[in-house]
Formats: structure tokens, sequence, C-alpha cells
């Protein structure tokens, strides 16, 4: 039997302008959904897991949309309660060179924002589930979303299951002060913390000499000293990030890091020619989680997270469609991009 690992946010439509066009200039919009902690399930039930999702959706054709497009892709849906009035909405534009992208968020007064933790069956849920897995996205949306998250995290520990949580501070939902005050608290439960410079300093207030988020050049050094502080504050086992180095809206440069305690291993750089960068890091977190699933050390679990990655960066939408194999290839070198026959 598969592994289970249950996932629990918010699944949005994403309307997206078809190529490269404006909001301002567009006639028409891409229909897709998509969703932090969505795309992981995704990507989990694609390398195999018994990948279960947890939200709350509107019974109306939307809402039924947004299930189903979990479904076409393998995720369990059984924990999903339904109701409420509406499904968040997300516009995204994608960029191109120095353009960068943009999106805006209709959000407000959807069923998971409005949901009650007493909605959902925790102990069912987290029964037999080795693994759970949220973002800071989740608490970011309301009071009750910070609840539910704060509820799920200790059944999942009461459970036995592994927590990992993606940092993902996102300007436009709340304040550093109220992020602070949240993620802090919730950050007793978790074992892997994902989450780049920015967010560490946004969510926990970790803020390393020379933070510049805008020069699109990383210092690595100041990463290591940000998970140490991170380690000794909060005890988690392991701490990720992603390393993103923007050349352009078109062309990143690609790696990631991690710190188990006692090393840190920086995985190989990817020069990624971006189609769509949305969900990046979603697809980062999911590889991260199946190497540790696997049984992988922390190094190889993370060379597997970062080349799901780039790999994601090159697909339309925010579900990454690679599989095992292909992740697997890129790890052992194969970046050719040749015709496969």
């Amino acid at each position: 039997m598969s592994k289970k690992v249950v996932t629990l946010g918010e699944i949005m439509l994403r309307l997206s302008t078809p190529g490269y066009e404006r909001f301002v200039q567009a006639e028409s919009f891409d229909a897709i959904y998509g969703g932090g902690e969505a795309n992981v399930a995704v990507s989990l039930a694609n390398y195999g897991f018994d990948a279960h999702y947890v939200t709350k959706l509107p019974k109306h054709e939307i809402g039924q949309a947004a299930v189903n497009a979990l479904r076409r892709y393998g995720v369990n849906t059984d924990y999903i309660v339904r109701g409420g009035d509406r499904v968040g909405i997300y516009y995204s534009e994608t960029g191109a060179s120095a353009r960068p992208s943009k999106v805006i968020y209709d959000r407000s007064n959807s069923a998971i924002a409005e949901a009650k933790a007493d909605e959902f069956d925790f102990d069912e849920i987290f029964k037999d589930a080795a693994w759970f897995h949220t973002s800071g996205i989740t608490p970011a949306i309301s009071k009750e979303g910070a609840e539910i998250t704060k509820k799920a995290m200790q059944a999942a520990k009461k459970a036995g299951a592994k927590i990992s949580i993606d940092l993902n501070y996102r300007a436009k939902l709340w304040s550093p002060e109220e992020a602070q005050k949240v993620m802090k608290d919730l950050m007793q439960y978790v074992d892997v913390c994902i989450g780049n410079e920015e967010d560490a300093s946004l969510c926990l207030g970790f803020t390393p000499k020379g933070l510049d988020v805008t020069s699109g050049k990383l210092d690595v050094e100041g990463y290591h000293e940000i998970f140490k502080q991170m380690k000794e504050e909060f005890g988690f086992e392991m701490i990720a990030s992603s390393l993103r180095e923007s050349y352009s809206a078109s062309d990143n440069g690609w790696s990631a890091l991690i710190y188990d305690g006692k090393d840190f291993h920086q995985a190989p750089q990817y020069d990624v020619r971006i189609v769509d960068r949305v969900g990046g890091g979603d697809s980062f977190a999911a590889g991260l989680i199946t190497g540790l699933l696997d049984g992988k050390s922390p190094a190889d679990a993370l060379d597997f997270g970062v080349a799901a990655s780039a790999l994601k960066h090159t697909i339309n939408g925010d579900f990454n469609h690679m599989s095992r194999e292909e992740v697997e290839n890129l790890v052992g070198g194969d970046a050719s991009g040749r015709v496969q026959r």
C-alpha cells in the first residue's frame, strides 16, 4: 500500500491571460485550477503516493470543477468539505524579459476562508497518514484558516505524521507583524520547514545581513546563518529553501539548499527558460517530500526536488506533470532536451 500523504489549503480558479498578453489587453482568459497545497498533492499523487487534499469548496458547478481537476490527476478528495458561496480566484499575467509576471487575487470570503475547524474530522483525516503538508498561505487567508491549520497540525502530530510547511509569505494577504504572530506559534509542530530568506524574515523575524531579494543574486552564506538560527529556536529536523537567481522574468538559475542540523547540501543549479513559474516552489516541496518518504538522504531528496521543480518551470499551469522517471533522468544528468522517439 502506498504511503498516505495529506495536504491542506485553498484551491482557486486561475484565470490567465493568453500567451504573454497583459491584463489590460486580454479579451479572454484561460481557466484552470491551482493553489499551493493542491499543487503539492497533484505531484505526490503523480509520484505514486496516496495523496489526500483537504479544503472546503462550494456545492455549485465551479466548486465541482475544482474537485474534478484534482480527481483527474489521482488526488483523493474524500475529505473535501462542501459548502460556502465562492471559489477564490486569482488572475495571472506571464512576464517576459525585464517585465515581471503579475498576480491579482480575488479570494476574499471564499469557502475555505470562512470554514470552521469543527467541520473537519481531523482524527479520521490523519488516520494512517505518513506526512502532512501545508503552507503559510492557508493561515494567512483568515483567522479561521489559521485555526484550521493549527488544529490540523495538532491532529497530524498526534497521529505520528511528519509535518512540513512552506512558509510562503504573501504580502497581499497579511503584514509581517500579523504573519509572525501566527506562524511562530505553528512552528512548534513542524518537522521540515521550507522557506527562502524573505519568507524567514517576514514570517519568523530572522533577517541575515545583506538581505536583498530584489538584486537577483544570492548570498548562500546568509542562508547558512539563518538556517542555524531557525534550527536553534524551533528545533526543526530539516530546513530547506529553493535558491532562485533571477536573470530576468524569462531566465532563472534554480537550485536549493538543505540543512539537517549537521550538514548543509546545495543541489546542482539548473538554468531554466521559464514557461510558467507559478507552482515552481510547490513542485520543489513535493519533490523534497517524495525523496524523504522514499528514504533518500536529505541531499538526494533535495536533488530530486530541485530537478522536479526545474522541469515544472517548463509546464503551463499550476500542476507539475512530470513522472518520477523523467525527474530521475534529469537528476542523472540528462538535460539535453533532445526529442525522445
